[in-house]
């Protein structure tokens, strides 16, 4: 009975690359999974662990291949920050091809920190409203920017500034996907707002 529940869970491709800022890889891995969704981490460059921009290893559920090859269909992507990782994700052909085709069904796109600069290379997303970590601000021609907010929404684009806004743009990508039920069901725990 839990599989066949399973299996109408939304699924959330998270991108781990070599550099990736931590805090925002596990924070928001963290949070989707707090709201009940099927999160696949899969590593840009294989199933082996992944030094992080701090030094942190972590370990992808598989490598982005193989993940891939499992199920080419995600509801989400989402896109760590960490300079090196961005880098690595700017300079993949394999992330450009998979945004496009993630672009083009209309489903979501998440970016925090420098990862929003891999939309730009990759021209996803030309003339929306973004932020990002603000040392990339400049990196962002075509954009709308806005320094002014932690997490912009525009239609299936989700982008955020860094490590310290990673928990809100983790439950922006829950409440995308899941609506007020499973924003409700994955802050409640984190005891993040007032009153919980």
């Amino acid at each position: 009975m839990a599989h066949s529940h399973e299996s109408a869970k939304k699924k959330v491709l998270v991108i781990l690359a070599e550099g990736a800022e931590e805090a925002e890889t596990v924070c928001t891995v963290d949070v989707l999974r707090r709201g009940k969704f099927e999160v696949v981490v899969a590593g840009l460059e294989g199933s082996e662990p992944v030094t992080c921009s701090r030094g942190v290893r972590l370990l992808p559920d598989a490598s982005l291949h193989d993940a891939l090859a499992h199920d080419a269909h995600f509801d989400a992507i989402v896109l760590p920050g960490g300079m090196g990782g961005t880098i690595k994700m700017r300079e993949s052909d394999e992330i450009g091809k998979l945004l496009k085709k993630q672009e083009k069904s209309g489903k979501i796109i998440a970016a925090i920190c420098a990862a929003t600069t891999v939309l730009a290379v990759h021209g996803i997303g030309k003339g929306i409203r973004v932020t990002s970590h603000p040392s990339v601000k400049g990196q962002l021609p075509g954009y709308h920017y806005d320094d002014d907010v932690r997490v912009v929404v525009e239609g299936p684009f989700i982008t955020s500034r860094g490590p310290g806004t990673a928990l809100e743009f983790g439950l922006a990508i829950v409440r995308a996907l899941g609506g007020e039920e499973a924003f409700a069901t994955a802050s409640q725990g984190l005891v993040l707002f007032p009153g919980q």
